[in-house]
């Protein structure tokens, strides 16, 4: 059966549509959701059939004019197809960014509590931050950037790009079917999240014009 992604208004939502998505048991209940049908513009869900896998709150949006996309809130069911449904999801990220903003550069941002929901960005260049590199100014800026944009920049370190409490309202919800896989330096470097107090790290990369044109491709 194909997976089927589709995107519409956030605040298009109903109350039973919004106890649908806080009923697929991961990580977010309906206080959560309604937040996130407040704070971001589209709604993506992911479905086999008629059920539900995977949905993502993002917007699209320019940040001191650099197109950007933002994933305020994105997670996906464990089961066995977690990895298909998650690039489904992705794919119809860089769909939405390459009509928006053909022939530009984008950047993606989210927050993180984990190693797994990394490979989400897998696709993207100059991920920030990463094990054994050294943030610079202008890379550290964006994080700054990206922490007032999801409201936890009272609480961020711009040094380790991490908030240390209340940043759990949205992040990108991720388990990885083989966790083993998982790379060990990233599993390090999370490990610095007070994920257990409500900690989350902001993470980003981009999207070259070129290569957008081929992630955000519809098959």
């Amino acid at each position: 059966m194909a997976l089927d992604v589709v995107t519409n208004d956030a605040s298009a939502l109903t109350e039973e549509n919004l106890e649908e998505l806080a009923g697929m048991d991961e990580a977010f209940g309906v206080e959560q959701l309604l937040k996130a049908q407040e704070d971001w513009v589209l709604i993506t869900t992911a479905r086999f059939g008629s059920s539900l896998q995977g949905f993502t709150f993002s917007t699209l949006e320019r940040i001191g004019g650099t197109p950007c996309v933002l994933i305020g809130l994105m997670s996906v069911k464990r089961t066995s197809k977690r990895d298909q449904v998650l690039r489904g999801l992705m794919g119809e990220a860089y769909h939405r960014a390459l009509m928006a903003f053909p022939d530009e550069d984008v950047v993606v941002g989210s927050r993180f509590v984990n190693a797994d929901a990394r490979i989400a960005f897998k696709d993207l260049d100059g991920l920030t931050p990463s094990p054994d590199e050294d943030a610079v100014g202008e890379e550290r800026a964006w994080g700054r950037r990206l922490a007032k944009r999801f409201s936890i920049d009272k609480k961020y370190d711009a040094k380790t790009f991490t908030a240390s409490t209340g940043a759990q309202d949205g992040y990108l919800d991720f388990e990885a079917l083989d966790p083993t896989k998982v790379d060990a330096d990233l599993v390090a470097m999370m490990r610095s999240v007070p994920a257990d107090k409500g900690g989350a790290m902001v993470v980003y990369g981009w999207t070259m014009a070129e290569d957008l044109v081929k992630l955000g491709k519809r098959s």
